[in-house]
C-alpha cells in the first residue's frame, strides 16, 4: 500500500505539468490580454509598460518558462488585476471558505443520498421508492445554480426566512441556500448509485446465507449489504466532492459567498493569467487527490482489493 501511495503522489508532478501547459497555451490562445477590459482604453505606452513589468512582451517560451520557473520555488507571481497580493495570498484567503462549504455539503449529500438510496432499495418498488427515483431524477438534472436562485426567490424574497447571500462561517443561516444548492445534485447521484449497489448486494449467496442463519436485519444490512454497496459509491463521492470544491463557482456568484470559485471566475474574466494559473493547478491537485483517496477507500471497504 505504502508502495502504491508513493507511486501514484510521484505521478502527480507529470500531471501537473500537464495541466499547467494546457492552462499556459489555452489562456494565451485566448483572444484579448489583461488589460483590455478596461473601462477607458489604457494609451499603448501604459500598456507596453506593463506588459514589460509582467514579462508578457517575451516570448511565449519564455513566459512559459518564467511561469514554471517560479511556481517551481513556490511563487505563484502577483495579481494582474488587485495590485500587490500574490496569487499565494489570494487562495489561502478565499480557498477555505469553498472549502468550508463545500464539506458541509459534502456531508448533507452523503447523509441524505445513502439514507435516500437504502430506503429506497429496501422498499424496491414501492411507493418510497418511487418517490426516492423521482427525487433523485430532479436532483440530477436540475443545475445547482438553478437552484440556488429558486431558492433565493422562494426562501430569501417571498418568505423572508434567509438572507440572500453573503458569508459568516458554517454556522451561519447565510450557508442554506448555497449548501443545498451544491449537495442536491450529489446527493441524487449518490441516492442512484447507493439503491442500485444495495440492490445487487442484496441479491447474492451470502445475504441468503446470513438471513438463513437467524442474522438481525439491522446487522444484515449495515455490516453486509451496506459496506459492500458503497464500493461504487465512494467512486462516485469522491468526484461529487472534488466537483463541488471546484465547481461551486456559479453557486458562489449567484450566492455571493467570497470563495475560490468565484473569484477564479472573475480572474477569468479579467484575463488575470497568475491567478487563473494558481487556481487551475488548485483544483486540478484536488480532484487528484480525491481519486487517490477513493483507491484507498477500497481497500477498507473490500479486504479482497489489494495493491501491489
Amino acid at each position: 500500500m505504502t508502495a502504491f501511495i508513493v507511486r501514484r503522489i510521484l505521478l502527480l508532478v507529470p500531471s501537473m505539468l500537464i495541466v499547467f501547459t494546457i492552462t499556459f497555451l489555452l489562456m494565451h490562445a485566448t483572444p484579448g490580454g489583461p488589460w483590455d477590459r478596461n473601462e477607458r482604453p489604457l494609451p499603448q505606452n501604459v500598456i507596453e509598460t506593463l506588459n514589460a513589468k509582467y514579462g508578457l512582451d517575451e516570448p511565449l517560451s519564455t513566459q512559459y518558462w518564467i511561469f514554471l520557473s517560479d511556481i517551481l520555488h513556490g511563487d505563484f507571481g502577483q495579481s494582474y488585476s488587485h495590485y500587490g497580493q500574490d496569487v499565494s495570498t489570494i487562495i489561502i484567503s478565499f480557498f477555505p471558505v469553498s472549502l468550508q462549504l463545500g464539506s458541509v455539503a459534502m456531508l448533507v449529500a452523503l447523509l441524505l443520498g445513502i439514507g435516500l438510496g437504502l430506503v429506497s432499495a429496501l422498499n424496491h418498488n414501492t411507493f418510497a421508492d418511487y418517490l426516492a427515483s423521482f427525487f433523485s431524477v430532479v436532483g440530477v438534472s436540475t443545475p445547482n445554480y438553478v437552484v440556488a436562485t429558486i431558492l433565493i426567490i422562494v426562501f430569501s424574497i417571498y418568505l423572508g426566512w434567509l438572507p440572500t447571500g453573503g458569508w459568516d462561517g458554517v454556522l451561519s443561516n447565510k450557508m442554506i441556500i448555497p449548501v443545498i444548492a451544491l449537495a442536491l445534485g450529489p446527493m441524487a447521484l449518490i441516492a442512484r448509485y447507493t439503491r442500485s449497489s444495495v440492490l445487487d448486494v442484496l441479491q447474492h449467496d451470502y445475504i441468503r446465507t446470513a438471513h438463513a442463519k437467524g442474522l438481525k436485519e439491522h446487522n444484515l444490512i449495515i455490516r453486509h449489504a451496506l459496506r459492500n454497496g458503497l464500493i461504487p459509491v465512494a467512486t462516485v463521492a469522491g468526484i461529487a466532492f472534488a466537483e463541488i470544491v471546484t465547481g461551486s463557482f456559479f453557486v458562489e456568484s449567484v450566492t455571493a459567498v467570497p470563495g475560490i470559485g468565484r473569484y477564479f471566475v472573475t480572474s477569468i474574466a479579467g484575463r488575470d493569467y497568475p491567478v487563473i494559473i494558481g487556481t487551475t493547478l488548485l483544483f486540478a491537485a484536488i480532484v487528484m487527490l480525491m481519486n487517490l483517496l477513493v483507491d484507498i477507500a477500497y481497500v477498507y471497504l473490500d479486504p479482497r482489493v489489494q495493491y501491489k
